[in-house]
């Protein structure tokens, strides 16, 4: 794809690749040979900069269902999560595209959490678009979701893995091409009737389980901080033996 631009008065661009090209003004009176050369390089330079992964930002991906009658359902772990990291750090969401964003400052790391609003099953959608819009690698992607397979108030960080039927988990393999990501899995338990599972998953909390939940999701927040300042073994080897 040919750039259709005009120059610059008295100049010219530099174009490299089928499409990325660049505008320079070289004035013979006061531009040398050597000075023009050294302006595009450095131009460059800085121009692959600002497309390489940032190194020190996270995506957190805390899945759930948007919608009061999802509020405080099982299913929506993942967003009561996020509410408490925010109140944590002291961060305010605000509604983006595909998800409701909130950006937190933790010893020197910036963590981009979302909380979809594809619903559940199109997770991977918002995933992959901020991935992407932050230039965040795979490597600092947390999802954050319910599992039936755990017991109640279990915690888990893996480093990849199947979806295990989480239809979340399912989307965002899907739209990644890879089930190499990091995972932290809080336990719903399965206390349902055989072939209840769905009205379990998107049932309120039962009183005598949010003492549970509460503490289970405070050290939640804990696990995510860990994760970001210390990685991800480091932080299984931590959590996940409690």
């Amino acid at each position: 794809m040919h750039d259709t631009r005009k120059p610059p008065l008295g100049g010219f661009f530099y174009c490299w690749g089928r499409s990325t090209c660049l505008p320079f003004r070289f004035n013979p009176s006061n531009d040398s040979i050597m000075s023009l050369i050294n302006r595009i390089f450095v131009r460059i330079f800085h121009q692959g900069k600002r497309n390489e992964p940032d190194e020190m930002k996270y995506l957190i991906a805390c899945l759930g269902n948007i919608g009061v009658e999802y509020e405080d359902t099982r299913h929506n772990i993942g967003f009561k999560i996020a509410d408490r990291l925010a109140k944590d750090l002291e961060a305010t969401f605000t509604t983006g595209r595909l998800a409701q964003v909130a950006e937190m400052r933790f010893k020197g790391k910036t963590l981009v959490v979302i909380k979809p609003t594809t619903y559940m099953n199109l997770s991977g959608k918002a995933v992959k678009y901020w991935l992407n819009e932050e230039k965040i690698p795979i490597e600092n992607l947390l999802v954050v979701n319910d599992d039936i397979a755990l017991p109640l108030g279990t915690l888990r960080l893996r480093k990849q893995g199947a979806d295990g039927g989480h239809n979340g988990l399912t989307d965002i393999i899907e739209k990644l091409g890879t089930n190499v990501f990091c995972r932290l899995r809080f336990g719903l338990g399965d206390d349902f009737p055989r072939g209840r599972q769905i009205d379990f998953v998107l049932g309120k909390w039962k009183p005598s389980e949010e003492p549970i939940v509460n503490e289970k999701a405070d050290i939640a927040v804990e696990i995510i901080k860990s994760f970001v300042t210390q990685g991800p073994d480091r932080t299984m080897n931590l959590y996940n033996k409690k």
